[in-house]
């Protein structure tokens, strides 16, 4: 193989890595295989310092890192892999593994989403499943399947009012936001940790709240005041966070929130049709799990 076309194998396998660490992925699905591959073809460690670079050494790791376990279990990995090869030593590894075992666990963790144009979507989350009474305080895939949607039908939302129905802690929502360049966007759920946190989230990505959503904020968490021009074409988008309970709540204060689209996902009704998709995998999501996207003709 020539020079070049090894060095190209080489970027795309880091940029795998990259994309699927900083996320938080499963690390059994992680490109491994594609580290394998440019291993036939390297005679040094330059595919793990490349790995190494855009993962955690990566300026978003080093601001908002996966959960200290998380990085533990992939730099071990990584390690054995390099282990198995002939090269020497990789001081780099261990040092890396070193600083990470000096670290506390901590009860919560960071997630972050490249997007095609460059920017990154980062989410604070809780490192368990289940917290504070609430499944809502993590990401899961049927969010992310919903915010790669969005973001490949982006006419959907374009200066639209779009109200979202248990946004946790705001996944598709900021990606719409950040990408979609609706008119106005509500977020809604209805634990008031969640609410918390999913406000905290709107905050870290620089999207800021219309002051009528203030209340969920912490005490000594940045004031959301006014709004802020996030869209690229030079309009503005507003964003509220509403207590919303979608079991309860009634048409009448869903018709007063005047939305020109419903977004919600892990939402199980009748009469829904399904929605043609073309995946491309731009978030880590489960490829093998049963979701579609549907839509409701009222």
């Amino acid at each position: 193989m020539e020079e070049e076309g090894g060095q190209a194998l080489e970027e795309k396998a880091a940029l795998g890595f990259q994309r699927g660490f900083l996320a938080g992925k499963r690390l059994a699905e992680l490109p491994w295989e594609s580290l394998e591959e440019v291993l036939k073809y390297s005679e040094d460690s330059s595919p793990f310092l490349a790995i190494l670079q855009k993962t955690v050494h990566h300026p978003l790791c080093l601001k908002y890192p996966p959960s200290v376990q998380y990085r533990r279990r992939f730099l071990s990995e990584l390690i054995k892999k390099h282990e198995s090869t002939s090269t020497e030593p990789l001081d780099q590894l261990y040092e890396a593994l070193g600083v990470v075992l000096n670290c506390e666990e901590t009860t919560h963790c960071y997630k972050n989403y490249l997007l095609p144009s460059g920017d990154a979507i980062t989410l604070r989350e809780n490192v368990a499943i289940v917290s504070q009474g609430t499944t809502g305080l993590v990401t899961w895939d049927a969010g992310l399947y919903l915010a790669e949607w969005a973001l490949e039908n982006s006419e959907v939302f374009r200066n639209r009012r779009i109200l979202e129905l248990g946004s946790g802690i705001g996944l598709t929502g900021i990606a719409v936001c950040k990408t979609c360049h609706p008119r106005w966007y509500v977020f809604s759920d209805h634990h008031k940790a969640v609410l918390q946190q999913l406000s905290e989230n709107i905050h870290l990505n620089s999207l800021t709240l219309e002051p009528e959503s203030c209340s969920h904020r912490t005490e000594g968490s940045p004031n959301h005041q006014g709004r802020l021009d996030v869209n690229l074409e030079g309009d503005h988008v507003r964003i509220s966070v509403k207590e919303l309970d979608w079991n309860l709540v009634s048409k009448d204060k869903l018709a007063k929130l005047q939305a020109d689209v419903i977004l919600a996902a892990d939402k199980v009704e009748i009469g829904w049709e399904t929605v043609a998709t073309s995946w491309k995998n731009l978030f880590p999501y489960d490829q093998h799990a049963n979701i579609v996207i549907l839509r409701l003709h009222i």
